[in-house]
């Protein structure tokens, strides 16, 4: 009986041991596959692919180092400070799991492995209702100098059109850095362009006109960087994109050795027919003009380090979608915050550590609404001394704002629409917002409407995915007719995930939401009441 007991208590001291053991197969893969193979794998921007158990433990002293150092995943802004939609960044928990991983050995397991995401070919969002690509290829040049150009993408529109998302497809990815998009309707791009013997002109070296001038005052959308997904408007908003008009990228290609060529391709993707667009999408840009900086003006003296604080006055109700700082390589920090009435501060961004090779544009993850007479402010430091090992010059010289990588900016982008009732209770992601406790997927669920009576309005569907995949999310009515499409083959990472729909449109009767893709079938009901 003592040695059965003895063999009983090493079996479940095994057992437990094994557990324990931080592996590959339970442990890693999920991290890595969640928040590393976007750019780590074929055909995308990672130096190296992590697409599977070898390659991850080839590199694996390499992921210690950069995720023990914060340096990747690449996510800038402070998730202490506000959350985010998309937050690639590692909790703490995560990083020290993947450096005892390492320490051991990075043993592989033998239970199941959370798969590989299927990752679509091309675009990540689905099937464009438009595809622009550069007529032909542009040489950047291999002299390790930044380049910053225009190229101008005639729409070819009859009529205007609502846009949804604008995806970036880069035909060379380990030159693109990034990508602003802007819409001219009165032909200046083209003509600068035409007036140059090869495709495009420079962004900052041109007497055409199109400057920052045009850049401040036409249409602006959501731009593009290495890494992100780019996000479709929740469902009832858009930005106009106007018959006839040009679609004009501000290309900026990373400074590189050796001559490159690219030729990148744009999707735009439109609101269907079947979707009621009453939210349009506005913009405002705090730059260091009088009336914005209240130390200003904009200047920084060699061998100095300045702060600047800059204040927005919202001219009406609003609700706020997203935001986009922007600086250049004196750049320190950013910290956003929303100002009420009452002296109140609402954060919104706080980037402490400042990286011009990351930058994007940060959405919120549900709309944070600014009354009229409320104020945005925005506070940027520089430095502009030697012992800043980023500074384009050496000695460091004056400084004051401009568009080149050595002068400096401070660049603010605001994305909004106005004010509805009801935008305070608008959520587009509850990851870190308490509605639902937070439940381990294990197998592709569709979860039903809380409540599933439902008036009219945006209303939230979450649903979880065991491995990213593209899916489709439509809604029948009662007799089996597609009544919408709300998302049509996106891809989407495995965990849960949160998708806005208006049901203003929808006849009061029974409905079900349809949640499809490679090996997932999923249906549930709801009920829209008048």
């Amino acid at each position: 009986m003592k040695g059965t007991t003895t063999l009983l208590f090493v079996f479940f001291a095994w057992a437990y041991t094994q557990a324990q053991e931080i592996t590959f197969n339970k442990d890693i893969a999920p991290i890595v596959y969640d928040k590393c193979a976007s750019c780590h794998r074929p055909g995308e921007i990672g130096p190296f692919s992590l697409t599977n158990y070898q390659e991850v433990k080839e590199k694996s002293s390499t992921i210690k180092y950069v995720t023990g150092i914060r340096f990747m995943p690449p996510w800038k802004p402070d998730t202490e400070y506000n959350h985010l939609l998309g937050e690639t960044a590692l909790s703490q928990e995560e990083i020290d799991m993947i450096a005892e991983w390492v320490d051991n050995g990075a043993p592989e397991g033998t239970g199941a492995i959370t798969p590989f995401p299927q990752f679509p070919d091309g675009s990540l969002l689905g099937e464009p209702d438009l595809v622009l690509t550069f007529p032909e290829a542009h040489l950047h040049v291999g002299n390790n100098r930044d380049e910053y150009r225009y190229f101008v993408l005639p729409t070819g529109l009859t009529e205007d059109k609502v846009v949804k998302a604008i995806e970036l497809r880069p035909g060379n990815g380990k030159i693109v850095h990034h990508c602003l998009f802007f819409e001219d309707v009165g032909g200046r791009a083209a003509r600068a362009d035409a007036a140059t013997p090869e495709m495009g002109f420079d962004a900052f070296n041109n007497s055409s006109g199109f400057g920052i001038e045009q850049v401040l005052t036409t249409t602006q959308y959501p731009g593009y960087v290495p890494g992100q997904k780019p996000r479709l408007y929740p469902d009832g908003f858009g930005q106009t994109l106007s018959a006839g008009s040009d679609l004009v990228l501000q290309m900026h290609y990373a400074p590189w050795p050796v001559d490159e060529y690219d030729q990148s391709t744009v999707n735009i993707f439109f609101a269907d027919d079947d979707e009621v667009v009453d939210r349009f999408i506005e913009d405002h840009v705090m730059v260091p003009l009088p009336g914005v900086l209240i130390n200003g003006p904009f200047i920084i003296p060699a061998n100095t380090s300045k702060r600047f604080h800059g204040v927005w006055k919202v001219p009406k109700d609003i609700s706020l979608v997203g935001v986009s700082p922007h600086m250049h390589l004196l750049g320190q920090d950013w910290e956003v915050y929303l100002k009420d009435d009452k002296g109140e501060r609402q954060p919104l961004i706080s980037i402490p550590e400042w990286d011009f090779n990351w930058q994007g544009m940060y959405y919120f993850n549900r709309l944070i609404v600014a009354k009229e007479g409320w104020e945005i402010h925005a506070s940027a430091s520089y430095d502009n001394t030697s012992e800043n090992p980023s500074n384009p010059s050496n000695p460091p010289k004056f400084v004051t704002w401009g568009e080149g990588t050595e002068d400096e900016m401070y660049y603010l982008p605001l994305i909004f629409s106005e004010y509805k009732a009801g935008d305070e209770n608008i959520v587009f992601d509850s990851t870190y917002i308490d509605l639902e406790p937070e439940v381990k997927v294990s197998e592709d669920i569709l979860y039903g409407m809380q409540p599933n009576l439902v008036t009219s309005g945006l209303h939230n569907v979450q649903f979880g995915l065991v491995q990213g995949k593209p899916i489709t999310l439509s809604i029948y009515d009662v007799s089996g007719r597609k009544v919408r499409t709300l998302r049509n083959n996106e891809f989407f990472n495995a965990g849960t995930h949160t998708v806005s729909f208006n049901t203003t449109s929808l006849a009061a009767g029974i409905h079900y939401l349809h949640l499809s893709g490679e090996g997932t079938l999923v249906t549930e009901k709801f009920v829209k009441v008048e």
